[in-house]
């Protein structure tokens, strides 16, 4: 009796075999193929720019992605928030934070660098620099700043390009975004740049 209880168990085990892999297949070409196809097409009408990586091309030349910031750091451009992905800058492969908290020498150190050097580059204004000038995103690749921030730099890029501080205010303003719960006023930094006064 045991052993025909046995045999049995090994029949039904072996006639799983079949509908398993056949679930597998099939699971696979809806979600690894199909699914993914769709999604792609969909993104692809409609909303093409975004699905294709938010490029900003002049002249027929990519400039760089609204989504991911550049190292700019030339005194008569506006500087993005510091990135922490390692290696390069805005290095998307190397996307993460610092990791490092509030009371950690190794971040106040690296605070204080940045200061120096967002002082020394030209004139700021009086008050506290804004905090996303100093320290790094989650992601390490934050394409921008608050307003407060852009408006700090405002003399340093005025005086580096010989502009009027009210002519930049305005490019500031154009460039403005508005979150959608909130004021949360944020510009992309790759856009102000490109739009400066050559």
């Amino acid at each position: 009796m045991h052993i025909a209880i046995e045999q049995a168990k090994g029949r039904d085990k072996a006639g799983l075999w079949g509908p398993a892999a056949r679930l597998l297949l099939g699971l696979s070409l809806l979600l690894g193929i199909a699914y993914p196809l769709a999604v792609t097409g969909v993104a692809q009408v409609l909303m093409p720019h975004a699905a294709n990586g938010s490029l900003i091309v002049r002249d027929g030349k990519v400039l760089g992605s609204a989504l991911i910031g550049q190292d700019f750091h030339k005194a008569g451009e506006f500087w993005g928030r510091p990135s922490a992905t390692g290696g390069s800058a805005y290095n998307g492969a190397g996307s993460g934070g610092s990791n490092l908290g509030p009371s950690n020498p190794a971040l106040r150190k690296v605070v204080a660098e940045r200061i120096a050097v967002l002082k020394a580059a030209g004139p700021v204004p009086a008050g506290a620099i804004p905090q996303d000038l100093v320290t790094a995103s989650g992601s390490g690749l934050d394409p921008h700043i608050s307003l407060a921030a852009a408006l700090y730099q405002l003399p340093r890029v005025a005086q580096q390009r010989k502009l009027s501080e009210a002519k930049l205010r305005a490019l500031i303003d154009a460039h403005t975004e508005h979150g959608w719960f909130g004021d949360n006023a944020r510009v992309n930094v790759l856009r102000l740049n490109m739009d400066l006064p050559r």
